[in-house]
């Protein structure tokens, strides 16, 4: 019984020094980013702006290339997503220099594929801006 008594001071005493304690900081919730269909040349850099900062507010979940590159073509939508699509469906290739499992090197190819003035859709009404359609 005493020693009944002794564990029940022991819970006392724990959870009013807890009580006492600042909460914890909690990481504050980013907006989420919006998904890039690669028709606009101008959004590209905003688009991986916006996945880094998801991924540098939370680095717990984002702690690898690969997570981060993953995450981020969830987001991508329409002709970007049917870019992603192929190589999607190779996911068990663990080869650092897959760009699936690089940021730099996943960056780099949506720069490469979606910044480009004229692309997809585009070409056609740029193309009639410059020769007065």
């Amino acid at each position: 019984m005493q020693q009944m008594t002794q564990i029940m001071a022991n819970l006392q005493a724990a959870s009013s020094s807890e009580s006492s304690r600042p909460p914890a900081f909690k990481t504050p919730v980013i907006k989420a980013t919006e998904g890039f269909d690669g028709t606009q040349p101008f959004k590209v850099r905003s688009f991986i702006q916006s996945c880094q900062l998801m991924s540098h507010n939370d680095p717990a979940n984002f702690f690898q290339d690969r997570k981060k590159v993953l995450y981020s073509t969830s987001f991508l939508i329409g002709r970007a997503a049917k870019w992603i699509e192929p190589y999607l469906s190779n996911l068990t290739n663990q080869d650092p220099s897959y760009f699936l499992n690089s940021w730099k090197l996943f960056e780099s190819q949506l720069f490469t594929l979606f910044s480009r003035v004229g692309f997809f859709e585009n070409e056609r009404k740029w193309a009639c801006i410059f020769i007065h359609c």
